[in-house]
């Protein structure tokens, strides 16, 4: 299994960083970005942080640990600017938070993400076809999680997904360590969301195929 959206002591995660790794592989995860809320107040000391973490110690938990960040609350007008900066900044994967139905998320927020061609557009709840279709145009992934509330809108995402042939991820925006689902629950929630197995098979792949797109980044 492969989580791309975690959250440590860094924004509102209960665990540091070598617990969250370690947690995450005893789990059955060979993968693991770690990716803290982030704005332009605290973008600097989390991505100084968890790539001290990840290069120098990562290795040592026999799991691959890639150090991002999720834009939270950013106005829309400013993504592509904070985009932009948390990948000068050594990011090795980008996500922003997107307009979830049970935060208040500004509208405009899942468009401003795919335009900046950002990683993971992360519960996108109600997303409209149009920006979809441009997800799907500029190779944004697309999450199914496994966070309640949050998952609430899993079916519309994955519905309009298959309509035009967006890719989907599976993360489980973990912020406590009884938020690393194991595979049979992962599994599940995907098929709750309406996938087939074999749409399921693919969004597993697609997270294998975007974790050999961060490695050749370097």
């Amino acid at each position: 299994m492969i989580d791309f959206h975690t959250h440590t002591v860094f924004s509102d995660g209960e665990l540091i960083p070598a617990e969250l790794a370690r947690r995450a592989r005893v789990a059955g995860y060979r993968a693991l970005a770690m990716t803290d809320h982030a704005d332009l107040s605290n973008i600097d000391i989390i991505l100084e942080n968890l790539r001290r973490f990840a290069k120098k110690h990562g290795h040592y938990f026999d799991i691959d640990v890639f150090a991002g960040v999720e834009l939270t609350h950013v106005p829309p007008g400013l993504i592509g600017e904070m985009a932009d900066l948390a990948r000068n900044s050594g990011a090795q994967i980008v996500l922003v938070h997107g307009e979830t139905i049970v935060e208040p998320v500004a509208e405009g927020t899942n468009l401003a993400a795919i335009e900046a061609k950002v990683d993971i557009l992360a519960h996108p709840g109600l997303i409209t076809e149009v920006e979809v279709q441009l997800a799907a145009e500029y190779g944004v992934c697309l999450e199914i999680t496994t966070r309640k509330g949050h998952s609430l809108t899993n079916g519309h995402v994955a519905s309009l997904a298959r309509k035009y042939g967006a890719k989907l991820v599976i993360n489980n925006d973990a912020h406590a360590p009884g938020d690393l689902v194991g595979l049979d629950l992962r599994r599940k929630i995907a098929l709750g969301a309406g996938l087939t197995p074999a749409e399921y098979a693919q969004t597993e792949e697609n997270s294998r195929q975007l974790v050999q797109t961060i490695m050749q980044r370097g």
